[in-house]
């Protein structure tokens, strides 16, 4: 955007596809891509779909600007970001959970092949967190929470998710000092950046990812409720619309101090920890069962 000439360029580009092409229906992903290919897609005559994946209650510039160019229908990705978004565009919203397919069962063998890797004990209860490297995901909060538990002896963490940008690197930094001052740097694993999520997943007990800030959705909650974890998250954003009693425990945002009160409770009763367990994969395929969603999905596209 800022070298204008390469916006024309990629409008024109977008023109010539379309006119060879002649779609019914052009989606655009987000604000950014939509400010910039909106207004073309619906010159040409195309049903412009607007595919809302974040949260716009704080709207920037590109956001203004898609606002002029009104899509004919706006798929959220939650309620949560159906609410941001109605006053935004004067279009019709429809929200349709993302479709995430059920995985294979890891086998036991697996599982004690990854503990073994980050020697852990086949008693420990690992606690798990997997996700970007922002701060608003919770991560010190569940460090401090674990502070105060650093006489029970039972449990482990591992955080999964490497720095990738240089603010990413300093936060990276910051949750190991806090381990080490906390003394509790011996039980909390920095696995960093892995392509074994959903084997790093099937060998723990715990998914907890206490947000302080709203996800837009949160795929990751789906993903652990499909590997068997009871989750433990913040009662905010789309995590509120996917975790229930029946699998998870809601806490007030950016509170360690009830964040290890819950903590507690599961690290100490594997009979809970199995019911939460239980209902996990039964609320995930509620959710996120891809032959419902995919047939919601096409009748709101059809539908336009």
């Amino acid at each position: 955007m800022s070298r204008p000439w390469t916006v024309f360029k990629a409008r024109r580009r977008l023109q010539s596809i379309l006119a060879r092409r002649r779609p019914d229906a052009v989606v655009v992903h987000g604000s950014w891509s939509h400010a910039v290919f909106g207004p073309v897609v619906k010159q040409s005559g195309c049903k412009l779909i607007h595919a809302l994946h974040d949260d716009l209650s704080h709207r920037g510039i590109f956001d203004r600007m898609a606002a002029r160019c009104s899509p004919n229908v706006i798929i959220a990705n939650s309620k949560f970001t159906s609410q941001a978004v109605r006053d935004l565009f004067q279009a019709p919203v429809e929200v349709v959970f993302y479709p995430v397919a059920p995985v294979p069962e890891i086998s036991h063998e697996v599982r004690t092949r990854i503990r073994d890797k980050h020697e852990t004990s086949p008693d420990s209860v690992v606690i798990l967190q997997a996700c970007r490297l922002e701060r608003w995901k919770g991560q010190s909060v569940l460090i401090r929470a674990l502070a105060r538990l650093h006489t029970n002896e039972r449990w482990e963490l591992w955080l999964v998710g490497g720095p990738q940008r240089k603010h990413e690197q300093q936060y990276f930094d910051e949750l190991r000092q806090m381990a080490t001052d906390a003394g509790i740097c011996h039980r909390v694993r920095f696995v960093g950046q892995s392509s074994e999520v959903r084997e790093l997943m099937a060998s723990a007990d715990i998914y907890c990812q206490p947000n302080t800030g709203p996800e837009p959705f949160g795929i990751v909650f789906v993903e652990a409720l499909l590997a068997g974890l009871p989750i433990i998250t913040a009662s905010i954003g789309g995590a509120a619309e996917i975790v229930d009693a029946t699998c998870g425990v809601a806490v007030t945002p950016g509170s360690d101090v009830e964040l290890a009160s819950i903590l507690e409770q599961l690290i100490e009763d594997p009979i809970r920890r199995r019911m939460l367990s239980q209902g996990g994969p039964a609320r995930a395929e509620y959710l996120c069962g891809p032959k419902r969603q995919m047939q919601q999905l096409a009748d709101v596209i059809e539908a336009v």
